[in-house]
């Protein structure tokens, strides 16, 4: 069964031995992030922070850190799972005859209980305060000692696009300013900054926005997925917990919230106005540097009367945030070869912070077969950001990276193989000569074929024979090694 809330999931963590209550008392102002940084890449287990200095709410950071929490996450015993469910979905193909029909109406009707389902009320509404209340009542972290100040770190981010009225929920931080504004990042190439956009064409005055603070893991997890615009995060989160996504309506704007959320706060943003935010220490291990983004007002926050601040914090990697990658990485795997079937698998390694190395093995079927997987990778989606991209053969694991290392560094002449293009980068890549705008490394580390100027012969690589292999096992025991 789905978790109802974040503290089913809580409960969940408990149980599986994968949750430490902290009960001294813990500065919000840098001292979680030191415990959190040290726990997350000891390995540690999730930490529930029950006494955050001046504060009654409990602090709920590194709950997705590991994978055993990610497979608790969204109730699987491996994250493959869910990618074998997408798959299911995606093999669809139009039946021939009454026969087949009728076998494909129980999956579409599990389709069809997907979608989010409204209600008029739920707990986030314990308490409704349109007056009197300040953002910094909750124990939002400053997390690193030259960040600009204190951060929500994991909001779910709720907009509509101003000409189809189509949600998005995004997660995107949010420099708190005073009691009742904060900063909204909002990425140049993120869906809420283009419907900002729109909505300033438009001639818009403000936009509505709605942020939801402690949304159970699937919805949590979902609005940091890259979906196409088209997909509604709380539709994939349905698909996630296979049980619809109950939404209630705020109080003060025209959207719709998860209705089991910790805390909501409901506002606009003012389309003539943006403010300095940042610096900010970023996923990538640096401070991303400060910047103008749109102002976010809050005008009225609801939230349970014993609500859970859930936060996260990000810096030099492995950290919580990489287990959630890795597990978006292996569940839109499938998405990835259905538009390119030739690829084998993907990885992003964790000192990559995800858009700096891409390492993805292929069946080559044609001379500058690479080179086209190449491309097409840099035209997907947020893939869009990879600044170095490897392409090997299909018999390589590309999640040893010292066998990538091995094969990689002996297939290519670097003259021949690597190519640099110029595009779209992540905000956050420091190193571009412009500010989203950069250029990209394809390494193309698979054999070479005559048809691609090769005409040496390609050596065979170093194997025992089994037979060999096969005696030196049965004698092992008795060598005494």
């Amino acid at each position: 069964m789905a978790y109802d809330d974040l503290r089913a999931f809580v409960r969940a963590l408990e149980n599986a031995g994968e949750l430490k209550r902290i009960a001294p008392e813990v500065d919000p102002m840098l001292e979680i992030t030191e415990i959190t940084d040290r726990v997350s890449k000891g390995g540690g287990p999730a930490l529930l922070f029950e006494k955050p200095k001046g504060y009654a709410v409990p602090v709920l950071i590194n709950a997705f850190g590991s994978e055993r929490r990610m497979n608790l996450a969204l109730e699987v015993d491996s994250i493959e799972q869910v990618a074998a469910r997408l798959c299911q979905y995606l093999d669809f193909k139009s039946p021939q005859g009454l026969l087949e029909k009728l076998k494909m109406l129980p999956q579409l009707a599990e389709i069809g209980a997907f979608f989010p389902r409204q209600v008029s009320r739920g707990p986030c509404k314990e308490v409704v305060r349109r007056e009197g209340f300040s953002i910094l009542e909750f124990p939002v972290l400053q997390c690193w000692p030259n960040d600009a100040g204190r951060f929500i770190t994991l909001p779910i981010v709720f907009s509509r696009h101003p000409e189809t009225g189509k949600r998005n929920a995004g997660c995107y931080r949010m420099q708190v300013f005073d009691a009742r504004t904060t900063g909204m990042h909002w990425q140049v190439h993120k869906h809420g900054a283009e419907h900002w956009r729109r909505a300033a064409a438009a001639g818009r005055q403000t936009m509505e926005v709605a942020v939801a603070i402690g949304g159970d893991p699937a919805v949590t997890f979902s609005a940091i997925t890259p979906l196409p615009p088209d997909i509604d995060e709380m539709l994939f989160a349905g698909f996630l917990r296979q049980k619809p996504v109950e939404m209630t309506p705020c109080e003060t704007v025209d959207l719709e919230v998860p209705a089991a959320s910790e805390i909501v706060l409901e506002g606009h943003v003012r389309l003539d106005e943006l403010r300095t935010e940042g610096p900010f220490g970023d996923h990538t291990g640096y401070y991303s540097p400060a910047d103008s983004y749109p102002v976010f007002h809050v005008t009225c926050i609801t939230h349970r009367r014993d609500p859970i601040y859930a936060a996260t914090i990000v810096g030099r990697p492995p950290m919580e945030d990489y287990w959630m990658g890795h597990a978006i990485e292996r569940i839109f795997l499938p998405l990835i070869k259905l538009q390119l079937p030739e690829i084998v698998d993907v990885s992003m390694p964790a000192a990559g912070v995800f858009h700096n190395l891409m390492i993805v093995s292929m069946r080559k079927s044609y001379p500058g077969q690479a080179r086209k997987v190449m491309s097409a990778i840099w035209g997907l989606g947020q893939a869009m950001f990879t600044k170095c991209l490897v392409v090997v053969d299909e018999d390589v694991n590309v999640q040893d990276p010292e066998e990538v290392a091995w094969k990689a560094l002996n297939h290519i002449d670097p003259e021949r193989d690597i190519q640099f293009t110029l595009g779209p980068m992540d905000s956050l890549d420091h190193a571009s000569r412009l500010p989203n705008y950069g250029s990209k490394m394809g390494v193309d580390a698979t054999r070479k074929w005559p048809g691609e100027g090769y005409t040496r012969e390609w050596p065979e690589e170093i194997r025992m024979s089994p037979e060999v292999k096969a005696r030196i096992d049965a004698l092992w025991s008795s060598l005494g090694l």
